[in-house]
């Protein structure tokens, strides 16, 4: 005899076009999972971004980002190391260290895990929604302080202007 019980949360199954779509900085942003979906467990956001797409140096206070990169190449800078990613690349950036990455190729396409979920949250807040599912002609505006002020809501700490390679 077996028993079954009711999930708390319901299964979702996402085609690939599936998420709501942002453009956020320069980049197309698609959250697949929010905190509201998992429980508060993890989070999912697919991101796209041309070649040298890079945000600021920041670091998370309050969650690990787990990327896994499927299309083009990526540096990381994480806690003074550089890394490179190629599809298939999986890079762990733990809470409290300072990361950034940057698009090394025409373009590159990858995802990130957030647990807990803060990221997808901050995301929403800071870009806009995407007009269609490809890169902004322009990116959305947001001053640099904007930028940090609703960081600082979600525990991420912005520690350089965006395109700057950490040292």
């Amino acid at each position: 005899m077996s028993t079954t019980s009711t999930p708390l949360r319901p299964a979702r199954a996402l085609a690939s076009e599936d998420g709501e779509a942002r453009w956020f900085l320069g980049s197309l942003a698609t959250v697949k999972l929010t905190g509201a979906d998992t429980e508060g467990q993890f989070s999912l956001v697919e991101m796209v971004g041309a070649k040298g797409d890079m945000p600021p140096l920041h670091v998370h206070h309050t969650d690990d980002e787990t990327f896994l990169l499927i299309e083009g190449e990526l540096s990381f800078y994480v806690g003074g190391q550089v890394l490179r990613g190629e599809p298939g690349s999986m890079l762990f950036a733990p809470r409290g260290i300072p990361h950034a990455y940057r698009v090394e190729s025409e373009t590159a396409r990858w995802r990130v895990i957030s647990s807990p979920p803060a990221f997808p949250e901050f995301l929403l807040e800071a870009s806009v929604p995407a007009k269609t599912r490809t890169l902004p002609s322009e990116p959305p505006t947001i001053t640099p302080d904007q930028l940090t002020e609703i960081a600082s809501r979600y525990g991420i700490e912005v520690l350089g202007p965006p395109g700057s390679i950490p040292s």
